[in-house]
């Protein structure tokens, strides 16, 4: 996928969210919810777009639905973001939807115990 392309998905993406990503974003974008730290959404990185993405600290947060359930794709997907020193957390859509505070707790884990 070609750059130009990307970002016409990457701006889908974000007009489509489902209810969990939303959930999630109202939180992330809040920078006093994240310590501080500056969360993208739907944010193209090689030739995958991550859900949401805290480039300073390498961790990449993904909301899953049913379709992810034992995908292939999303494990070469995790392979390639991890060589390319990313971390990655991944929440099913349910999840978050009942339990945002716990989401967003293991997030601040991560970012706080991340070495960069």
């Amino acid at each position: 996928m070609r750059g130009a392309q990307k970002t016409t998905l990457a701006r889908q993406l974000r007009q489509d969210m489902t209810d969990a990503e939303r959930a999630l974003w109202r939180v992330l974008r809040d920078r006093k919810a994240t310590a501080g730290h500056k969360f993208r959404r739907q944010h193209p990185i090689g030739p995958y777009v991550a859900d949401f993405a805290c480039l300073e600290k390498r961790l990449i947060v993904e909301a899953d639905g049913g379709q992810h359930q034992q995908s292939r794709h999303d494990a070469g997907r995790d392979t390639f973001l991890r060589r390319e020193g990313f971390r990655i957390l991944r929440f099913w859509d349910n999840d978050i939807l009942q339990n945002l505070e716990g989401v967003c707790d293991m997030i601040l884990r991560q970012l706080s115990e991340s070495t960069r």
